[in-house]
């Protein structure tokens, strides 16, 4: 039924409805709700309220594209070149990466004015159907270890830091469908303050490779080492890696076990940085975990670090029963670097002129070159088959 006739049908029974006695409302009612689909709250509305005039509704017209079909096809390259993020990452990378999207795809100014100006809430609308068509797995997690618990303090408490260097660490398995055996896990490190992630591949869970990565680690971070947390599995809670923060004097504390959110920022990281990109599969070589560093020590960390933004928890305000949390705007980890006076300001400068350097495009090309070469290297026996649930981003 159309706008203009559930309008002249709510003008031939309103006077009739008003004058009719309770049982005759709810039949007339019923009768209204099923011809014009609406509402029964609504109905009720319309029919208790004035008399519809005689004029006709004003019909609504829709409005022409503002967004052409070049605007959005180049909106989508740049969205799957930057790994798929969210609308308002995706909209604060659009200056940044620009000057790159002018050389690849030659974007008139006609092009270019649009892509500056589109809202988040547009890029939503726009990419709508081809997020619709993406795929996605979820994940586990890891098992407490007991060594050295009553050592290492508990935190409880979040993070307020405003100096980079206090960070979560976490371990990623790449086990497959079996735990049997040794395999690779991927060292995740994510900083409080700046976002900026590093990550290195080990095989098994010992001690003296875990240090070692972390030793590895501190040498790439743009800024000194403060503090990390870690949850309680036993390839963090050792007497290895506590000597090695007490002779580097860093603050070694502990989440709560089974308590995820004590970890947050590093759970967030463990999908964004490791398991989004590797899904899965069971890598359980010393040539897997060389590719996986190939690609963990160069084109990735800079792509994620210096090309894609990230927003921020600023606050939560409970407003009756439901909790308002506010974000800061969206920025890379390289910008937060470089507007903290605590940081490496000789590295900092130095990534700043790499970054004019790079194409993000060039870098999401490489990175994708070589996941392809570390997906050939997957024990596909003991990995999950192909395929899984939709879902929207």
């Amino acid at each position: 039924m159309s706008h203009r006739s559930r309008w002249e049908y709510l003008r031939a029974i309103h006077a009739r409805y008003r004058q009719a006695d309770r049982r005759s409302k709810q039949v007339i009612l019923n009768e209204f709700c099923a011809n014009t689909r609406y509402h029964r709250k609504y109905a009720i509305r319309l029919l208790n309220g004035p008399p519809p005039g005689r004029a006709q509704p004003r019909v609504r017209h829709a409005r022409s594209p503002r967004y052409g079909s070049t605007v959005v096809s180049v909106l989508q390259a740049v969205w799957e070149a930057a790994g798929y993020p969210w609308s308002v990452r995706l909209k604060a990378l659009l200056p940044l990466w620009m000057p790159w999207v002018r050389k690849r795809y030659r974007v008139t100014a006609e092009v270019e004015g649009p892509l500056q100006r589109i809202s988040a809430r547009q890029i939503d609308r726009r990419l709508r159907d081809r997020k619709h068509r993406l795929k996605h797995r979820r994940y586990g997690g890891t098992r407490p270890g007991t060594l050295l618990k009553h050592q290492i303090a508990v935190k409880t408490e979040a993070w307020d830091v405003h100096v980079p260097g206090f960070t979560e660490v976490d371990l990623v398995s790449h086990s497959g469908n079996s735990a049997r055996g040794e395999f690779a896990h991927s060292l995740n490190v994510t900083d409080i303050h700046t976002t900026w992630t590093e990550t290195r591949a080990v095989l098994g869970k010992g001690e003296v490779a875990i240090v070692k990565a972390f030793d590895d680690i501190q040498g790439a971070l743009p800024f000194r080492l403060l503090g990390i947390d870690s949850d309680n599995g036993s390839e963090f809670i050792n007497w290895h890696l506590g000597r090695w923060c007490a002779r580097r004097d860093i603050q070694f504390t502990r989440g709560r076990p089974y308590k995820k959110d004590d970890n947050a920022h590093i759970e967030q990281k463990n999908w964004t940085h490791v398991r989004r990109l590797l899904g899965w599969n069971r890598y359980d070589t010393p040539q897997a975990v060389e590719a996986l560093n190939d690609l963990y020590r160069n084109e990735l960390r800079l792509w994620m670090n210096l090309f894609l933004p990230s927003v921020k928890l600023k606050k939560k305000v409970r407003v009756g029963s439901k909790l308002r949390r506010h974000y800061g705007p969206a920025q890379t980890p390289l910008d937060r670097v470089l507007a903290s006076k605590a940081a490496d300001q000789d590295r900092a400068t130095a990534l700043q002129d790499l970054r004019q350097r790079l194409d993000p495009f060039d870098l999401s090309q490489t990175i994708d070159r070589k996941l392809e070469r570390i997906y050939a290297l997957a024990e596909r026996r003991l990995s999950p088959k192909p395929g899984g649930p939709s879902v929207t981003f």
